[in-house]
């Protein structure tokens, strides 16, 4: 179900027309086709909308990305640990525990987006 948003701009489109016109190499306008116009604006349509509104793309896994990632948890994982435990060793263990556990989750995590992406743009 489109949102009241992508109803409104559904109903621009209808209601204004838009010429699509040509310049040739020496700068003169040449008319074109009907259908051949229709054909391309919603060949472009098709494919601004097929990767489905989301403006981010999935970038190949690194480790380097997971680890700094991970270090920049560990301050927040350290606090939290410390307010329940209430001893600073233990929380520092945990919290190294953590860090080491978060850095191969978050590759494997950004692996699989990374593998979905491609599957998609392979298939569509």
């Amino acid at each position: 179900m489109p949102t009241k948003k992508q109803r409104r701009r559904r109903a621009k489109e209808q209601r204004h027309e838009y010429e699509v016109v040509w310049v040739d190499d020496e700068g003169n306008e040449v008319e074109v086709a009907p259908e051949a116009a229709a054909a391309k604006t919603k060949s472009a349509k098709a494919t601004s909308t097929s990767r489905g509104g989301r403006g981010r793309t999935a970038q190949a896994p690194s480790w380097p990305r997971s680890a700094r990632r991970a270090l920049m948890f560990a301050p927040f994982f350290f606090a939290v640990l410390l307010l329940i435990q209430r001893s600073l060793l233990g929380a520092l263990l945990v919290t190294a525990f953590y860090t080491a556990v978060f850095v191969p989750f978050t590759y494997a995590l950004d692996s699989f987006a990374y593998r979905k992406q491609l599957k998609r743009q392979a298939g569509g």
